[in-house]
């Protein structure tokens, strides 16, 4: 379950050897993937003699201390020969009351560890410590707000999180060059911009640049058009790190692609190395020209997939935390509000953070207090124009089709479990995403009442959070209706 690091670390740390033998317990008892779902990423954290359980996501939080808390106090109870207490938070309330001082001691899993260490105590490259590199980000066009320690990590991207943090450490045994992949707003900007800060940060005498695909063609164009072609190659390949984004957008420029494929060799033969983003695989960039594909591909490729449920509650979380400094309010909002933004907005971590911006512009420190419906009513005019319309037709066909039914048995008196709880989802997903009201739905499920369709969504909600099987259903069903 642990890395040797971890482990080491764990032999020193009496509470951590504690959790460890409690971790064996709920994982046979609650099973691999609940524990996974919901504790797999949670971390014990020591400050002088308190001791707290940190959850990744304050969902994460609720369904710890509903379903598995007396559980886990007790197995802590009959392991622990001090007696000590344990206290249970969610990373972002942790954060939130002592951001600078609290170290991560012991993660349930090695990768938890990395992830939840790097957001609590995070080596931050500090403006102010180091004028002239942040001087120097700036020009090269980097982001102070994209950072490691606001990447949130998660199952969909912890890999090239990883990778990119050992990059920017400089150390040898690394791959040449390094693509991530991925689709639009999902992170790779931030990636390639955290990864330049800290490189700078580690290693403030080597040289770094930091270019969009975009950039580099027209720069290389004037080049051409000045007779400057010798500048500008000398200009990159002078370059400890080149990092180059969005460089499918080179695809189909011939002269372009040619100078890029000749950067990428001399850099990579010289020991430089080579970091690039792209919207998809290399090998699927069918306009770029073969010999630059092939290079591409020889090192190190990185997908980061769509966030699931819990990385986007966990996005939300940061994103409502920063907020909450910025505008000195406490970072706290309903729960129901929080499930909505992350099963809305689904597509684009950028349209999930813009959602919660403008919540909080429009009520401010109030957003503890807002409701769903005041939510959903301030985002309207937002939903309806970035949505296609989905009817309550297309959702029963989507839902029998990926549960393997008929859509006449969703609007049938059958009452068997395997009916009618894809009926319940399909309900629920109306309710999300479409304006008809619950009695209007009930009448399009074989003319129920509203209570049932009520009873219905409220018994999704409370599924999402307990059975990862549902979460995953959900997640999937919202995808294919929403295109």
């Amino acid at each position: 379950m642990m890395s040797g690091g971890v482990a080491g670390a764990m032999a020193s740390a009496p509470a951590g050897v504690v959790w460890t033998k409690t971790c064996v317990v709920l994982k046979r008892e609650l099973g691999e993937a609940t524990f996974g779902s919901w504790l797999g990423q949670a971390a014990l954290r020591e400050t002088g003699d308190e001791v707290c359980l940190v959850a990744a996501t304050g969902v994460a939080r609720d369904w710890i201390a509903r379903h598995a808390w007396r559980r886990i106090g007790e197995l802590w109870a009959q392991n622990d020969p001090l007696g000590r207490r344990l206290d249970l938070k969610s990373r972002m309330e942790v954060d939130f009351e002592a951001p600078a001082t609290i170290a991560a001691t012991v993660a349930a899993s090695a990768t938890a560890a990395e992830s939840v260490q790097g957001s609590a105590a995070p080596e931050v490259f500090e403006i102010e410590a180091a004028p002239a590199a942040a001087r120097h980000g700036r020009l090269l066009g980097l982001q102070d707000r994209f950072a490691f320690d606001t990447f949130v990590a998660g199952p969909s991207n912890e890999f090239a999180f990883a990778v990119a943090r050992r990059v920017a450490t400089w150390s040898d045994g690394h791959f040449n060059p390094v693509v991530f992949h991925g689709p639009y707003g999902f992170g790779k900007t931030h990636l390639l911009n955290a990864l330049a800060w800290e490189a700078m940060r580690n290693e403030p005498s080597k040289r770094v640049v930091y270019l969009t695909a975009e950039r580099f063609t027209s720069t290389f164009v004037k080049a051409l058009q000045d007779k400057q072609t010798s500048a500008f190659k000398d200009e990159l390949r002078n370059a400890d790190l080149l990092l180059i984004d969005d460089v499918h957008f080179v695809a189909g420029k011939t002269q372009t692609q040619e100078e890029l494929f000749h950067t990428l060799i001399a850099l990579v033969e010289d020991g430089r190395r080579v970091v690039m983003t792209a919207d998809r695989s290399p090998t699927e960039i069918s306009e770029m020209e073969p010999r630059l594909r092939s290079h591409l591909q020889a090192g190190l490729v990185c997908g980061i997939e769509p966030a699931d449920r819990t990385l986007r509650l966990g996005i939300l979380e940061r994103k409502l935390q920063t907020l909450a400094q910025q505008g000195k309010f406490l970072p706290s909002a309903k729960p129901e509000v929080m499930q909505f933004l992350a099963d809305r907005f689904t597509d684009s971590v950028r349209e999930l953070e813009g959602a919660l911006n403008t919540l909080v512009a429009r009520v401010g420190g109030d957003v503890a207090r807002l409701t769903l419906d005041e939510a959903q009513t301030i985002l309207r005019p937002h939903l309806s124009c970035n949505e296609r319309k989905v009817t309550v037709d297309q959702i029963q066909k989507t839902v029998a089709e990926h549960y393997g039914l008929k859509q006449a048995d969703l609007i049938s008196e059958r009452r068997a479990r395997a009916v009618a709880r894809p009926r319940q989802v399909a309900m629920w997903l109306a309710k999300q995403i479409t304006v008809r009201s619950l009695p209007d739905i009930g009448r399009r499920f074989g003319g129920r009442d509203h209570t049932t369709v009520l009873h219905a969504v409220r018994r999704i909600e409370s599924l999402k959070a307990e059975d990862p099987a549902i979460a995953r259903d959900v997640d999937v069903l919202l995808r294919k209706l929403r295109g």
